[in-house]
């Protein structure tokens, strides 16, 4: 299965940063698709244990990724924008 899957703001694939960067449920049904995969949508308000824990595990792992949370232009970088869409703290 191909993991290089194409995905472009242009397209409706993904959010652009300044509406919270991510995926659209139409990206997430192409990535889906293409790969086998299950994504599911984001959980900001989690209603269930297993959407509370999806929450948390996501903003652990994507806090503690490299790289700014603006850019040299002083704007949001995708990293910030996600983080803030899933209310991560």
């Amino acid at each position: 299965m191909p993991k290089n899957v194409k995905l472009s703001v242009s397209k409706g694939d993904k959010l652009p940063v300044s509406q919270g960067a991510g995926l659209t449920a139409k990206g997430r049904a192409k990535y889906n698709k293409a790969t086998g995969s299950n994504l599911k949508p984001p959980a900001p308000n989690p209603k269930t244990k297993k959407d509370a824990a999806r929450k948390k595990s996501f903003c652990a792992r994507m806090s503690g990724m490299p790289g700014p949370m603006k850019d040299e232009k002083g704007r949001p970088t995708r990293k910030a924008a996600s983080l803030k869409r899933w209310n991560c703290r």
